[in-house]
C-alpha cells in the first residue's frame, strides 16, 4: 500500500470503535505503530498536527493526546535544571558520558522511568496517545523501551507510536539500518 494510502487511513482507523475498545481478539492490549520513512518525517508532523486539529473530543469520544519523546525531554531536562549541564558534559566529557547521564537522569530502566510517569500523568481517559519524536530522541531514547515499559503500566487507551524506520511485526529498524529491539506486542496500524 502506498505511503499516502496509509495517511488517508488513519482517520478512520483511529475512530473506529473496535480500535477505540483497545481489546484485540484474544483480550489483548493493543499497542500500534505507524512506520514510515525518515525522509517523510515532515509529511507525518503534518498529518498529525491535522488530525488533532479534526478531532473533536465531545463529537469523536476520543482525544489524541502527542508525545514528542524529544520534546519531553528537553522539558524534563529543564525542569530538573538539568539542561546547561548537560550541554557541559557534551563538550567536556563527550557523547558517551552524556548518554549514560541522560539515561540515569530519566530514570529509563528503573520502574520509576520518567517518561513513563509523565505519559501516564497526562493522559486523560478515552484519549488516543499518539508517541512522536521517536528519530529527534535517538540515541537518549530507545523507543523499544518507552513502549515496553509503558505497555506495563497504560491500557486503558489505544497507543500509536509514529516510528521513522520498519517495523516488520517482529523488530524495529529505525531509519530502517538502526536495530532498536524486539517488541512482540505491537501491531500495525494501517495494514
Amino acid at each position: 500500500m502506498e505511503f499516502s494510502e496509509r495517511l488517508d487511513k488513519i482517520w478512520d482507523r483511529i475512530s473506529d470503535q473496535d480500535f477505540l475498545a483497545n481489546r484485540g481478539v484474544a483480550n489483548e492490549v493493543r499497542y500500534y505503530v505507524f512506520d514510515y520513512e525518515a525522509r517523510d518525517e515532515l509529511i507525518i508532523r503534518d498529518k498529525i498536527k491535522a488530525l488533532k486539529k479534526q478531532n473533536n473530543p465531545d463529537s469523536d469520544g476520543f482525544q489524541i493526546i502527542e508525545f514528542d519523546l524529544y520534546e519531553m525531554v528537553i522539558s524534563i531536562l529543564e525542569e530538573k535544571g538539568y539542561l546547561d549541564k548537560c550541554i557541559k558534559f557534551e563538550e567536556q566529557k563527550g557523547m558517551e558520558y552524556l548518554y549514560t547521564a541522560v539515561t540515569k537522569m530519566l530514570r529509563l530502566t528503573n520502574d520509576d522511568n520518567l517518561i513513563v510517569n509523565r505519559i501516564l500523568r497526562d493522559t486523560t481517559e478515552n484519549a488516543v496517545v499518539f508517541l512522536t519524536g521517536v528519530g529527534k530522541v535517538f540515541p537518549f531514547v530507545r523507543s523499544h523501551n518507552v513502549l515496553n515499559n509503558l505497555h506495563q503500566v497504560l491500557d486503558s487507551v489505544p497507543v500509536v507510536m509514529f516510528y521513522p524506520g520498519t517495523w516488520n511485526g517482529q523488530s524495529l529498524s529505525l531509519f530502517g539500518t538502526i536495530t532498536d529491539g524486539n517488541y512482540y506486542r505491537a501491531f500495525p496500524l494501517i495494514v
